[in-house]
């Protein structure tokens, strides 16, 4: 019976996710170009790789976001959780209003940032110009251009991560606090020594899903910057749908994603034991 009810689950999981990961696996040994027909080719496209010089700066563009965006997510969730972890009047008020931004489609979003950010008629210049500051050409400048990609990409994913983080938050037990005050322990203290070390699992899940997405950005590279100025924006997953749907070369962005995905599992390993290594040392 048990198998019974798995089974459509279990269905559409081998019909949607592991038939296109094994077709696409099949797909990188070829050339196929979705017009003629494939030849198989063997390892050429990933011997390619090594000499795809667009390919390897989207990886240093998506590690340099992963940099910026990982470690302000996890601060900027987990002290909004904090702060509306207290009981106050209206909090739950506060607390939907963060989370919208997570429901909201991203490409929806990108484009209100879109404008939001516009040089000479976006509202952010317009408020700068305010107390006296010229504001940049946010999309359009190099120095720019990947900060605000982070900016729009936080305003989303603020909120998801502090609902886990509340979630997290609400499962210590009240009474370790009341221990604590009674001991002398301050605010920083109970969070040094309480929240923080129990928080340790909540905070491995948000940064590994954070650096996948991070890796897997898409929606907001290609909506406010098309990839520039001069490709310091452009992902690897946007080089991928180029190569893919705009050059047709249906083969090679089969082997640029099975690169991605083990550079993704790399990095996840590598974020494990950093969080298994920091947890003995607490």
């Amino acid at each position: 019976m048990g198998y019974i009810f798995i089974a459509p689950t279990l269905i559409l999981f081998a019909v949607f996710t592991l038939l296109p990961i094994g077709m696409a696996l099949f797909l990188s040994f070829t050339n196929y170009d979705v017009i003629s027909q494939w030849d198989w080719v063997g390892f050429r496209n990933y011997e390619w790789l090594k000499w795809d010089a667009i390919f390897w700066k989207t990886f240093g563009n998506v590690i340099r976001f992963s940099v910026m965006f990982v470690p302000s997510n996890i601060v900027l969730s987990l002290a909004t959780a904090l702060l509306l972890s207290r009981k106050r009047r209206g909090v739950k008020f506060f607390r939907t209003c963060y989370y919208l931004p997570t429901v909201t489609s991203a490409v929806a979003a990108s484009i209100v940032w879109f404008w939001l950010l516009n040089p000479e008629f976006g509202l952010i210049n317009q408020m700068l110009r305010l107390i006296g500051i010229q504001g940049p050409a946010w999309l359009a400048q190099t120095e720019t251009a990947m900060i605000s990609v982070v900016m729009v990409t936080l305003w989303i994913s603020i909120g998801s991560n502090m609902v886990i983080y509340l979630a997290g938050i609400q499962g210590i037990p009240e009474y370790l606090y009341e221990a604590a005050t009674l001991d002398g322990a301050n605010s920083w203290a109970c969070f040094r020594h309480i929240t923080w070390p129990a928080l340790r699992p909540t905070t491995f899940f948000v940064s590994t899903m954070s650096i996948i997405s991070a890796l897997q950005i898409f929606d907001q590279a290609f909506v406010l910057t098309q990839g520039g100025p001069a490709n310091s924006t452009k992902t690897v997953v946007y080089h991928i749908y180029q190569t893919g749907f705009t050059q047709l070369e249906m083969g090679y962005a089969s082997a640029q994603a099975f690169v991605l995905a083990v550079v993704i599992l790399i990095f996840s390993a590598v974020n494990f034991r950093v969080n298994k290594e920091g947890a003995s040392v607490w």
